[in-house]
């Protein structure tokens, strides 16, 4: 993994500053702490922070070029069939000078254009420039696993891996974008093409841009395809499975660096556990995380895996000082973002980077199979379309009004969900059921000039415009497509990239394998979700694998206690922050609807923690990227205290 970021001039004489494209590069330090690699040339400049996982020699340093310098290209990621790609190409007459899978992309473009993407089985941000004909040329993966944003006006062009590294461009405003505030509110982040940032843009998974001659060109380039359905029996259909994951897993394998692997104990992760042991029979080195109260640790099924796969397992029981790592968390995020199991990310990245470069994770397994509750539910509520409309808003409405006791993973509070969304439609119940703050929420949050001004704007690409063109054949792949192109690039893998890059590790998820995607979403739906069985197909493949009771306990789920923090630890922060002067004078929210929120909270009469953290994390962006002077650094250092345990094999 890498940092990435340049800036082209539209105009050959408007020569591009070195010492602009060094800081844009200095600011990702923490994705490629091994190596820096600069290079400008008149009204083009590249920079480059280098993670070393492949060729640790200085010949894989970046900008990489072809023979005769004439095309350079900056990359972030992995190409894990570069090795059969460089075959290729090499047997076409290219010269190489390293063993990067870098190199790969200037022949490639060489050979192919624009077209070289349907070429690439990995995670990949990168941008290429071609001096012939004065191109750039961005790119970013199909799932969008690596993140590329950029910023365009009359003078020309400038891109990075994250946000902050533009705003040390000259002309590019620190200010705030409503619309992405609007949306972050309902999503829990900042939905793509936007950014929270005004004027700056994301590049979409699956897509690329084009800028020459001060024009830019924006295609995309694959779509996840549910059918035609693959024929075959249930049996043939697991075992091309299977060998599609080993081979995912096998190729992930590829790196010059110390790998393991991040284990939570659901059967994601301990089934890629047990596909890496399938591959190799040498040391594993696995890494878990966990909570002393016990609603929320899973640390047992972790280590029953780890003892049954004989890795060489540590992990660690958090005891968190949230107050003292939450701002470094907002830095590392460059926009709000809600999703409060970034924490525990956080920590396990940064305990895992202590001892290796590079971890495998279980990331995609609930997209690909239908793992998430609210798939179940979603095909349980369909019996409630036929009840009348009037009857279902009254059901909804009395049951919107219980507040259940216990804790908020109870089964009370989910049947209160439930219910609560049983007089939408099918597509807002499923809505509502992913939603931060509701349109009514929102509009009681809002001051009335935020409102006005909310108002004026364009909606985005938001969960409705991607249900709209959804194709799926069933409704439950139809949900599935939705999370893939939604809460999938912009939630999931946007929490682990940024967890693990903030500390310089690598993170590599063979369940997000193209292949390992395609067929799963061409499997019949009932090998995904089969009567009350999510995931039927991984289960079914794992249930003679994995030690008794890992694959057919209850979904857990990587979160923290907010719930309870709210009410004790973050209560205290979290009114200061939030009803503090300056949080108030942004003009955005009611000061009587905060303290609503946060008193009725804190009294137990309602559930506020995901609207309240929400919240904070918005007010922290803030405070970090748009009242800071600059965007600064932000160190890493150890941010957890705990009870460290390792094991051996």
């Amino acid at each position: 993994m890498c940092g990435i970021a340049g800036i082209v001039h539209f105009e050959r004489e408007h020569a591009v500053s070195p010492a602009t494209v060094a800081a844009m590069a200095d600011l990702l330090h923490h994705r490629g702490p091994n190596d820096h690699g600069l290079w400008v040339r008149g009204s083009v400049g590249l920079g480059h922070r280098r993670l070393s996982i492949l060729d640790l020699s200085p010949r894989g340093r970046q900008p990489v070029a072809n023979e005769d310098g004439s095309v350079r290209v900056v990359f972030n990621g992995e190409i894990y069939n570069f090795k059969e790609l460089h075959d290729e190409l090499s047997a076409r007459g290219h010269r190489f000078s390293s063993d990067t899978d870098t190199e790969v992309l200037v022949h490639l473009w060489e050979d192919m254009r624009e077209g070289l993407v349907a070429r690439l089985r990995g995670m990949f941000a990168f941008a290429i420039w071609d001096d012939n004909d004065r191109t750039l040329f961005l790119a970013r993966d199909r799932l969008g696993k690596k993140p590329l944003y950029y910023c365009i006006d009359a003078q020309g062009v400038a891109f990075a891996s994250e946000p902050k590294a533009l705003l040390v461009v000259p002309g590019v405003r620190r200010e705030p974008n409503p619309l992405a505030i609007h949306e972050y509110l309902k999503l829990g982040y900042v939905p793509s093409p936007q950014s929270a940032f005004s004027g700056v843009r994301r590049l979409a998974p699956a897509h690329w841009s084009l800028f020459r001659d001060g024009r830019q060109h924006t295609q995309r380039y694959w779509n996840i395809r549910y059918e035609p359905k693959v024929r075959a029996s249930e049996g043939e259909l697991l075992e091309e499975l299977e060998e599609k994951l080993a081979e995912a897993v096998r190729l992930r394998m590829r790196a010059d660096v110390p790998l393991g692997a991040l284990l939570s104990g659901g059967v994601d992760s301990s089934a890629v556990v047990a596909l890496m042991r399938r591959v190799t029979t040498g040391p594993l080195k696995t890494f878990s995380i966990g909570f002393e109260d016990e609603k929320w640790n899973e640390l047992p099924f972790a280590r029953r895996v780890a003892r049954h796969f004989s890795t060489d397992h540590e992990d660690l029981i958090i005891r968190p000082e949230a107050t003292s790592v939450l701002p470094k968390l907002s830095w590392h995020y460059d926009e709000p973002f809600a999703d409060s199991s970034a924490l525990p990310s956080f920590w396990l990245c940064e305990m895992a980077r202590r001892t290796v470069t590079v971890a495998l994770g279980g990331d995609g397994g609930d997209e690909c199979f239908a793992g998430y509750d609210r798939y179940l539910a979603g095909v349980l509520a369909r019996p409630f379309d036929a009840v009348p409309a009037p009857a279902r808003s009254a059901f909804a409405r009395a049951f919107g009004r219980v507040v259940p006791s216990g804790s908020p993973k109870s089964l009370a509070h989910r049947a209160q969900r439930f219910f609560a969304a049983a007089g939408l439609g099918p597509r807002e119940r499923y809505a509502s059921w992913t939603t931060v703050f509701d349109g009514e929420g929102r509009a009681g949050l809002y001051t009335s000039d935020f409102a006005a001004t909310i108002a004026t704007q364009k909606p985005g690409c938001t969960f409705e415009r991607a249900w709209e063109l959804a194709d799926a054949p069933s409704f439950v792949e139809r949900i599935l497509q939705v999370d893939v192109v939604t809460y999938l690039p912009d939630d999931l893998l946007v929490k682990m990239d940024i967890a693990s890059m903030a500390h310089g590790l690598e993170v590599r998820s063979p369940l997000l394998d193209q292949q390992v995607v395609e067929f799963a979403a061409r499997m019949p739906v009932k090998m995904k979700l089969r009567g009350l069985t999510q995931k039927w197909a991984l289960k079914e493949l794992m249930k003679d694998r994995l030690p008794a009771g890992i694959v057919f306990r209850k979904k857990s789920g990587f979160g923290v206690p907010i719930d309870r923090w709210f009410r004790n630890d973050l209560q205290a922060f979290a009114r200061d922050a939030l009803l503090s002067t300056r949080a108030l004078s942004r003009g955005y929210f009611r000061r009587t609807s905060i303290e609503a929120l946060l008193d009725e909270h804190a009294s137990g009469g309602a559930h506020h923690h995901h609207r309240l953290w929400a919240l904070l994390m918005l007010e922290l962006w803030h405070q970090s990227f748009i009242d800071a002077p600059s965007v600064g650094s932000a160190a890493v250092t150890s941010s957890v205290a705990g009870e460290r345990r390792v094991s051996g094999a």
